[in-house]
C-alpha cells in the first residue's frame, strides 16, 4: 500500500471515529504477524480491551520484552499464546533463513555475524511450537509469579480455536 493509499484510508476512517475506551482485560495476547489472524475479531475483544503483541510465527521468545513491560507497568497476569495452522515459519529453517540473507548480501560487511546470532524459532509441529513457548515463559524468571499462562492453536480453515497448553508461574519466580 503506498504512502497516498494510507492517507486515504485514514481519512476516511477518521471521519467516523469514535475514541475507543480503555477498559483492559488482565490479559495480554502473543499471535503471528499473518494477516489471516484477527485476534480482536476471532477472540471477541473490543479495541481497547486487551493487548496484542504480533510477531512472525507468535514467538514468545521475540515477545518477552513487551510481556515484562506488560506485567511490570499493567500489572497483565494473563498470558495466551496463539499459534495457529498453515503458518508461514513452518516453511523454512533457521539455518535456511540465515543462508538466504547472506546471498541476499554478498559483499557486505557484518551481515553475516549479524543473521548468525539471530534464532527465527521456525516451527516443525505447531502445537508442540505452543507448547514449548508456553513452558519457556512459565520456566522464566522475569515472568511475574502467578502468571496463568495459555497455549492455543488457531486453524485457518475452520476459524476455531483449540487449547493445547496451560501453566502458571509458581509464587517464588522472582
Amino acid at each position: 500500500m503506498a504512502t497516498q493509499e494510507f492517507v486515504q484510508a485514514n481519512e476516511i476512517y477518521a471521519a467516523s471515529f469514535k475514541k475507543p475506551q480503555l477498559v483492559p482485560k488482565d490479559l495480554l495476547i502473543v499471535s503471528c504477524m499473518d494477516p489471516r489472524i484477527q485476534p480482536y475479531e476471532q477472540l471477541g475483544f473490543k479495541i481497547g480491551s486487551g493487548g496484542i503483541v504480533r510477531n512472525a510465527g507468535g514467538s514468545a521468545h521475540n515477545a518477552l520484552p513487551s510481556i515484562i513491560v506488560s506485567q511490570q507497568n499493567f500489572g497483565v497476569r494473563n498470558l495466551a499464546i496463539f499459534h495457529h495452522t498453515d503458518c508461514g515459519m513452518t516453511k523454512f529453517t533457521t539455518a535456511g533463513m540465515r543462508e538466504k540473507v547472506k546471498e541476499a548480501n554478498r559483499g557486505r560487511e557484518g551481515v553475516a555475524e549479524l543473521i548468525d546470532a539471530i534464532d527465527f524459532h521456525c516451527i516443525t509441529d505447531v502445537e508442540e511450537s505452543v507448547k514449548s513457548d508456553v513452558e519457556f515463559l512459565a520456566g522464566h524468571s522475569l515472568i511475574a509469579p502467578g502468571t496463568n499462562i495459555t497455549g492455543w492453536v488457531y486453524d485457518v480453515e475452520t476459524g476455531k480455536i483449540s487449547k493445547v497448553a496451560d501453566a502458571l508461574t509458581s509464587s517464588s519466580s522472582i
